[in-house]
């Protein structure tokens, strides 16, 4: 079975290693659920399904979560919400994710699927702008931390969603920003024919966080290859 293009971004593997990933490993220990959002997904979205993360970054990060013993998360930007179905699984039954995002109608394609896998009772699904609820969790009354906050959102606000989820991580908890190799744009000079005329316009935006990211005492961070790149951010005070 190929790869396509379409639903899947690796910058670094090479495609028959990418397949060999995927095909080998990726898929055959992807949840049947997971496996059926990812197909409801490319069947109804076409090229945008590529906004939801792969099968072998989902996988990642689901053991993560695990290794971790995170219990309580959150997610910036879920579209039909395949990483977030992912995590969802991998924490345990008392698990807590508050997920944020202003398209309803791309979670509500995958929440079928998120019901199936019998996880909905973890997920706290909040339509809106995320900054409105990030500020009211870092000034409401109640102190509020989360041992993991993924973050797959508008490249330009990266910079300032690190400001305030690092207000939000525990000391010690994981931050993660996915796409921070922007389809390889971060180290070309030139635009690719395969890459998005959006990631190329807004390239200087993830080199600018990235740099940020580098240079910040706050967090030790570790940008990973996988799928489109996706940076862990420690925090340490």
């Amino acid at each position: 079975m190929a790869v396509s293009s379409l639903n899947h971004k690796s910058l670094i593997v090479h495609r028959p290693i990418l397949e060999y990933i995927l095909e080998k490993n990726a898929y055959p220990k992807e949840h049947e659920q997971l496996k059926e959002l990812r197909e409801a997904t490319a069947e109804k979205y076409d090229k945008k399904s590529i906004m939801n993360v792969p099968a072998d970054e989902a996988q990642f990060l689901s053991m993560l979560l695990k290794i971790m013993n995170a219990k309580k998360t959150m997610e910036i930007g879920v579209f039909t919400g395949y990483s977030l179905l992912a995590t969802a699984l991998a924490l345990p039954e008392d698990g807590q994710i508050t997920a944020i995002d202003l398209d309803k109608e791309a979670y509500e394609t995958g929440l079928p699927f998120i019901q199936k896998a019998g996880v909905e009772h973890k997920i706290n699904f909040v339509q809106s702008d995320a900054f409105l609820v990030l500020d009211d969790l870092i000034n409401g009354e109640d102190e509020v931390t989360f041992d993991f906050i993924f973050v797959d959102a508008q490249k330009k606000d990266y910079m300032k969603f690190h400001e305030q989820v690092l207000k939000l991580v525990k000391v010690g908890g994981i931050i993660a920003y996915d796409n921070t190799l922007w389809f390889g744009s971060v180290a070309n000079l030139e635009k690719t024919d395969e890459m998005p005329e959006n990631a190329w316009r807004t390239r200087e935006f993830v080199i600018q966080f990235n740099s940020l990211l580098a240079a910040d005492h706050r967090v030790e961070s570790c940008l990973i290859s996988i799928g489109d790149g996706v940076t862990l951010c420690r925090r340490l005070y």
